[in-house]
Order: C-alpha cells, then structure tokens, then sequence
C-alpha cells in the first residue's frame, strides 16, 4: 500500500513539473518572442517614446497581461519573463487602456523623458493654469487623443461650474478657444448646464481631425460625448466623426464661430477682456483653452514659400489628381498625405534624414509596399530649397540639387507650440521631462 502512494505521489510530482517545465518553456519562448520586437523597435528607432508612454512599476505589476491585451494599437506592450514592458513605445497614442485596465495600478501615463523634455502649460488636476479663470483640455496640456480631449473638455467645464460662476449680463460666463475634441465636448457641457457661452476656432469645425487626410481612422475606441451618449464607432472616419459632431452642435442650437483667431487674453477685474483677428472685443468671466499643441504651421523660410500652391495641410486628397506634388517631411502627418496623393498624382516625397523611425506600423507598411511598386518615390538626405510657380528645387546630398516639376508642395515640418500666446496671457510654460499625466479614472 505504501509503495502504492509512493509511486502516485511520484506520479503527481512528475505531472506538475511537466506542466511547470510546459509553462516555462512557452513563457520563455513568449519572451524571445518579444525581445526580438523590442530589438527591432530599437533598429527602427520606434522604441524611445516620443510622446504620452505608459510607465510600468515592476514591483507592483502582477503579470496579467491585460494591459497588453486592452491596447489598440498592439505592440505597444509586451511580456518579457512575466513582466510587463514598452515595445513600440513611439507608437503610442496615449490611450490610456493600459492604465484603466492595470487591476493593480501598476501603470502611469507620462510624458517626456529623462532625455527629451517636452513643453507644458501648468496645469492643476481641475485643468486651471496657475492663472485663476484660464483653464487648458486636450492636447496643449499633454493629452491628444481624441477620446481623452473629450473626457476632458467635460471635466473642465464641471469643474468651472462648481468654481462657481458671478454672473453679468455684460460678459459671457465662458468663452471656448479652440472646436476641436475637447472644444466640442466643452461646448456641449456648457450648453447643458446652461451657461451663457461663446466657443471659437481659428480655422473650422474639427480642430486638428479637420485637417487629416479623408480616409484617416481617427477612433479606435468608444466615448460619450456630453447630450448625446455613448459613441460606439470603431475605425471611424474623418468624415464619420465630424458628420456627427455637426448633428450633436445643430441638435443643441450651438454655432462655432470659425476663422476666429483670439491675439489676446488679458485680465480686467473679476473677467477676461479677449481680442480677435478680426477686431472684437470680448469679455468672459472664464476662458477654457483647447487649441491643441500644433499652434502655427513650421515654415521652411525658404524661396517661394508664399506661392498659392503651397499648404501645410491636406484637407481634400481625393479631389486632387494628375499634378506633380512634393511632400516634406518624415512623420506620420506627411507619409499619410503622400499615400493619398499618391493614389491619383505623381509625388516625390522629400526627408532631411536618411530613414524614417518614428511611424505608425501601418504607416511604414503602406509606405515601403508603395515604394516597391513604385507608387511613390522617397528622396532621403533631401531638403526643399526653392519653390517656383512650375518647379520645386530640392537638395540631395547623394544626387546634388534636383529641379523637379511641380504643381503642388505640402509642407509638414510640425507646428510651433502657441508659447508668446499663452505667455503673454500669464500662463506659465515648463520643460517636463519624465512628467507624470494627472488622469481621471
């Protein structure tokens, strides 16, 4: 009898460590697995943040991989020997499922790095500067997607309400700066608690998401949108999302007032006294900022940039076709625009640097399949120099200077953050470097 539970003892020990080794061996080679992502995140320069990254205490995290499974964009996250770690770090758009669905906290949004600083208005955790009344949602304080613009742009708008508001018939309780995500959401919260509000946009309806080619997948994620509910688009359109939002604002009677470029916020008592470019006078007892971090367009300063046929952003690619285009520029912004043109154009497509290595994976899929087939051609090492009304002159350290037929030139060298504007209003601008994002749960 003895030798018999011996022998089943025995047996049971074998099992677990059979399941044991079983589980090892397929962690390891899950690991390997994502070592040699991370390796090839590295060759491709897609491994350094260069914007809102998770952040992950290892001494807290648990190895449940839900952040990695939650993450839409995939690839972001990877295990590696049971913990959780950054892949794709560049790649990230700031979510922030990772962080919602860590079951033990584990993770942190943050911005910059040790290294590389990134420019922050001060902002509190009721999104109000160090300026008493001027409060900043959405991209400019460090958050750019879109789901998360409009969760703040809400919370701002309750958190003015409860500050509390001395009305005036002579001033508006809240101007709006900005019709973006958080603008639009911040339009509609103040609709519904009934505040006397005037919201406006530089440019149009949209913001930044106006200005993204048409086929550009702006959501990836549901959220609910203040006097309409819940959003449940997916991949969703550039079109989709603003055809939605001109239904919301219409349904509520709220009108942007577009093509509005505020030059001045300054302080008078108990209100804000605001200038436009077209010569109001405004007065408000609070100010919500949602402008985005992109502020004015990045000139090259060079020769013929003021020609008519030169843009900084690309609003209707379908509509353009049979032209010779130049595209500037190595980021994201730029290899959508060239792909689009592409498809009905002849585009060359212009970078300073030697290779591309902060894209989306599908960017650079999409990119390197058109190269081969020969739908576009990439001039590395290259740089406009001259713009002519028939020509764009580019300079090539490997093939010297190149006169190139040319109908349209798109320029995207990046934005300059609005810092003179937000100065000369009293808010105050820091360098973070490795700053930690104050999120709502």
């Amino acid at each position: 009898m003895l030798a018999e539970q011996i022998v089943i003892y025995a047996f049971v020990l074998l099992f677990c460590a059979v399941i044991v080794y079983i589980y090892l061996r397929k962690l390891n080679k899950a690991s390997r697995v994502v070592e040699a992502k991370i390796e090839k995140a590295k060759q491709e320069g897609l491994h350094e943040p260069v914007s809102l990254h998770p952040v992950i205490d290892l001494n807290t995290c648990i190895k449940s991989g839900a952040c990695v499974a939650v993450c839409p964009e995939k690839d972001i996250l990877g295990i590696v020997n049971g913990m959780a770690t950054l892949v794709n770090a560049s790649s990230c758009v700031g979510h922030g499922a990772c962080f919602h669905n860590c079951p033990v906290e584990a993770i942190s949004l943050v911005i910059g790095t040790e290294k590389r600083g990134v420019d922050l208005p001060h902002v509190n955790q009721e999104f109000e500067t160090n300026v008493p009344g001027i409060y900043i949602a959405g991209e400019l304080g460090g958050m750019g997607l879109i789901k998360n613009s409009v969760e703040q742009g809400q919370a701002a708008v309750e958190n003015i309400i409860r500050t509390g508001i001395n009305k005036d018939a002579s001033t508006y309780d809240l101007i709006i700066v900005g019709a973006g995500p958080a603008g639009i959401s911040a339009s509609l919260t103040a609709k519904k608690y009934g505040l006397n509000f005037l919201t406006l946009d530089q440019d149009t309806l949209g913001g930044t998401v106006f200005s993204f080619p048409r086929s550009k997948i702006v959501m990836t994620s549901p959220m609910v949108l203040p006097l309409y509910g819940k959003v449940k688009l997916y991949d969703t359109s550039k079109t989709e999302l603003l055809g939605l939002w001109q239904t919301v604002l219409a349904q509520n009677n709220i009108t942007i007032r577009e093509n509005t470029k505020v030059e001045s916020i300054q302080p008078e008592g108990t209100h804000f006294r605001m200038l436009t470019n077209k010569g109001d006078e405004l007065k408000t007892q609070k100010v919500l900022l949602a402008i985005g971090r992109r502020g004015t367009p990045r000139k090259l300063d060079i020769p013929g940039e003021t020609l008519e046929k030169v843009a900084y952003r690309l609003l209707e690619p379908e509509n353009i076709h049979s032209k010779n285009v130049v595209v500037v520029g190595g980021g994201d912004s730029a290899i959508e625009a060239a792909l689009s043109l592409a498809v009905q154009n002849k585009v060359v497509l212009s970078y300073r640097s030697e290779s591309f290595s902060r894209l989306k994976p599908k960017n650079r899929e999409k990119l390197n399949e058109s190269v081969s087939k020969g739908i576009l051609e990439v001039k590395f090492k290259s740089n406009l120099v001259k713009i002519e009304p028939d020509k764009a002159v580019l300079k090539s350290e490997d093939e010297g200077q190149l006169v190139l037929d040319n109908d349209l030139v798109y320029i995207f060298a990046g934005g300059e953050l609005p810092t003179q504007f937000l100065q000369k209003a009293g808010v105050e601008i820091t360098k973070r470097f490795g700053y930690t994002m104050k999120r709502h749960r």
